[in-house]
């Protein structure tokens, strides 16, 4: 899988692509990363990429044309049945695991196109047929922390990122509650222990347990 990033900010990613599972992905190939930034694809002198918008506000809106030109860099001559492009906004769908599933098992490459500031001209995104992405119902200051999401959700459902098919929550019974040795600790003065059912061995009571917690 390769993720195409379309941002002003290619080194807020640094940080989240350089550590733990998504790094090891990358070193190992599992996944590849690219980054397209409009202020590359300008040739005033100031790399200016955004103008005030019609009928007035504040902010400024990113431009269509710069936003257009990376997309067309990050698609190259790939076969566009391959490629998901998406958007992220407040007003789109929402993004879940059903999507990330999708996405994975459908195409190799995914455009993220990270808005900032009041947006991006409404005629790239339309010109591109581009998915409205929303990660939740709330309004952040640009889409990048929405792309690492993303990039997450839908790398673990690639082969041989988490190591193994049984890592994946999705495919097996989980609890949102988990414990882990010792079974008994001490804290403020009282003893907290780990839930029998845990330490049993019966699976199906386990299962039914953990089923039981998901649903609180």
């Amino acid at each position: 899988m390769h993720f195409h990033l379309i941002t002003l900010f290619p080194n807020a990613f640094d940080s989240y692509l350089g550590e733990s599972i998504i790094s090891r992905a990358i070193e190992e190939k599992k996944i590849k990363v690219s980054f397209y930034n409009p202020r590359d694809f300008v040739t005033d002198r100031w790399r200016r990429v955004d103008q005030r918008p019609f009928g007035g506000g504040p902010g400024m809106v990113l431009q269509a044309e710069p936003i257009l030109k990376a997309v067309k860099k990050a698609i190259g001559r790939k076969d566009r049945r391959h490629i998901k492009i998406v958007f992220f906004s407040p007003g789109g769908a929402q993004f879940d695991t059903a999507y990330a599933q999708k996405a994975a098992g459908k195409y190799k490459h995914i455009i993220c196109i990270c808005g900032r500031y009041e947006g991006v001209d409404a005629r790239a995104i339309k010109i591109l047929r581009a998915d409205h992405i929303s990660v939740g119902p709330y309004v952040l200051t640009g889409g990048e922390l929405p792309a690492m999401l993303v990039m997450d959700c839908i790398a673990r459902q690639i082969p041989g990122v988490l190591g193994k098919l049984e890592s994946l929550e999705e495919n097996r019974v989980a609890s949102h509650e988990v414990y882990t040795r010792p079974e008994v600790f001490m804290w403020g003065g009282k003893n907290y222990r780990v839930p029998e059912v845990l330490r049993s061995g019966n699976h199906k009571k386990i299962d039914a347990w953990k089923l039981d917690k998901n649903s609180l």
